[in-house]
């Protein structure tokens, strides 16, 4: 039998990217918030172009986090809203509509963190 083990934050961002670009997500952005947080260390940030797709997107994260024994936290936000935040404690995905991502602008809010990793 074999034991699953966490993934480390960092890698647990990298997967929530890689799922996300394999699902068509876009501007997907891998923030290190280490420095200017001391909530998490890592954010992913990634843009829905429609409601089902941004759907899709969480739950494909979701599934994908939890089989990488990634313990969903807390979960704020609706598609309806245009954006959704999954707290897995050290890392935190940030799903968006184009519109709320735009207003939101978190890139911004966060300038001091580093952009370890971008895919357009």
């Amino acid at each position: 039998m074999t034991k699953k083990t966490q993934l480390a934050a960092a890698e647990a961002a990298r997967l929530a990217m890689d799922v996300s670009s394999e699902k068509q997500a876009t501007d997907i952005v891998m923030l290190d918030m280490r420095g200017p947080s001391a909530f998490t260390d890592y954010f992913v940030i990634l843009t829905a172009e429609s409601r089902r797709q941004m759907q899709g997107l969480i739950e494909d994260i979701d599934k994908a986090l939890d089989s990488a024994v990634m313990t969903l936290h807390h979960r704020e936000g609706t598609t309806d809203g245009g954006w959704v935040l999954m707290d897995y404690g050290d890392m935190v995905v940030h799903v968006f509509a184009p519109e709320e991502r735009e207003y939101y602008n978190l890139e911004h809010l966060w300038s001091q963190a580093t952009v370890l990793f971008r895919i357009q």
